[in-house]
């Protein structure tokens, strides 16, 4: 079978609004459109290009196509890939002169591909070009969505640092906390690394913001079966990190959005809510007892009951409204009496890490006993949560659809 007819192309610059996948009705002999999507590349273009043909030419001979979608990068990224091309001939290139964005490059990708299974892998190489392959297993035994992850088993990454290892697992988090239901249905719904099935997403508006396009599909696309694939995330060896500020915004930005795009109040939401009512009752309990002006307690005595009593006001409304379609299947005192021992022993231990911090941020570093209080709530709100979701009112008797029901 011969391979792909080479080809390169300009994509017309165009609005940022929704995109939509194209059916193919009738599917040539492109099995696998795998895009990389570039800025700034030229470094590592070449060893990910031969490196992937090496891998795909002895399984998918002549069925699979590589494109490169580059946001005209200065060290003409672009321009390498497209001499690349007389070598590899299954290789595309796209440059775009405007439109920005790792998310909507992979997009534009796959509106120009061929193959009935859509996939990305990043430009750097720190996905290793082998997992393609083993990605491509799982989708050949079924899978609608097959994941590189890194939190799965045999699954890691190389020499990150305890902060960059902190920012991933809470951004990951919070993310779990926002979508529980749609995040939740994989373990590195971070990952730029993954395997899609052409109709899984064809026809649906997609509109991601910033970098994570696996949050996009799994909260629009009509994904079944999820399979993941461990894997160990490398060190970028040349170039630099794309990971700025911006990109943590835009994250936050994509998961608000999305949150309030697909249906009605959700239960993170009426939880933050009861959550709040907790923060006042827990503020003034904290000030009646510890200000000298009043009782004059010791803070954390103080604090101690200040939150206890915050714990019980907490449970009563989530369990009255938060999660009363759950508390419906679950009738009765001792049922309740049971999601209220889980549910203070989640928040205490939270509320040991937010003693911890109280105390360190207002006798270490010397802010105001209220404000240091209020900081270390915001901290553990989505410790609370995830587990009191996972745990305090988690369905036994039913199975609920995961794209519907725990929005």
């Amino acid at each position: 079978m011969p391979h792909a007819t080479p080809a390169s192309s300009t994509h017309p610059e165009s609005p940022l609004v929704p995109i939509r996948i194209p059916f193919l009705p009738q599917l040539g002999p492109i099995q696998l459109s795998l895009v990389i999507p570039t800025y700034n590349e030229a470094s590592s273009i070449r060893d990910l290009v031969s490196q992937l043909c090496a891998h795909l030419d002895a399984n998918l001979f002549g069925a699979y196509e590589l494109i490169v979608v580059d946001d005209d990068s200065p060290d003409y990224t672009a321009k390498l890939a497209q001499e690349l091309q007389q070598e590899f001939p299954q290789l595309k290139v796209i440059c775009r002169h405007q439109e920005r964005g790792l998310a909507t490059a992979v997009l534009r990708g796959w509106q120009a591909a061929q193959g009935e299974v859509l996939g990305v892998i990043d430009g750097d190489l720190q996905h290793p070009p082998e997992m393609i392959l083993k990605l491509w297993q799982q989708m050949q035994r079924g899978a609608d969505l097959a994941v590189g992850s890194r939190y799965a088993e045999s699954g890691g990454v190389s020499y990150w640092s305890l902060g960059r290892r902190i920012i991933s697992r809470g951004a990951q988090l919070i993310g779990l906390a926002v979508l529980p239901g749609i995040l939740g249905r994989v373990s590195d719904p971070l990952s730029g690394l993954f395997l899609v099935r052409r109709k899984s997403i064809a026809g649906i508006p997609l509109n991601p913001k910033g970098y994570k396009l696996l949050i996009e599909v799994l909260a629009r696309g009509k994904v079944g079966t999820i399979e993941e694939v461990g894997y160990i995330f490398q060190e970028r060896q040349n170039g630099q990190s794309k990971i700025q500020l911006q990109t943590c915004i835009q994250y936050l930005h994509h998961l608000i959005y999305l949150r309030f795009s697909l249906g009605p109040l959700g239960s993170f939401l009426r939880f933050s809510t009861v959550g709040l009512s907790g923060t006042f009752v827990d503020m003034a309990l904290l000030y009646l007892l510890h200000d000298p002006t009043n009782l004059g307690w010791g803070l954390m005595a103080s604090k101690l009951i200040s939150s206890e009593v915050a714990i019980l006001n907490n449970f009563l409304w989530n369990d009255l409204w938060t999660f009363r379609s759950v508390t419906k299947l679950q009738p009765g005192a001792l049922n309740r009496l049971k999601r209220l021992v889980k549910f203070n022993i989640i928040c205490l231990i939270g509320l040991s890490l937010n003693s911890l911090l109280l105390i360190l941020l207002s006798e270490r570093l010397g802010i105001h006993y209220l404000l240091a209080n209020l900081i270390a709530i915001g901290i553990v709100v989505f410790w609370n949560f995830y587990l009191n979701f996972k745990l305090s009112w988690r369905v036994t008797e039913v199975k609920p659809n995961p794209d519907k029901n725990n929005l």
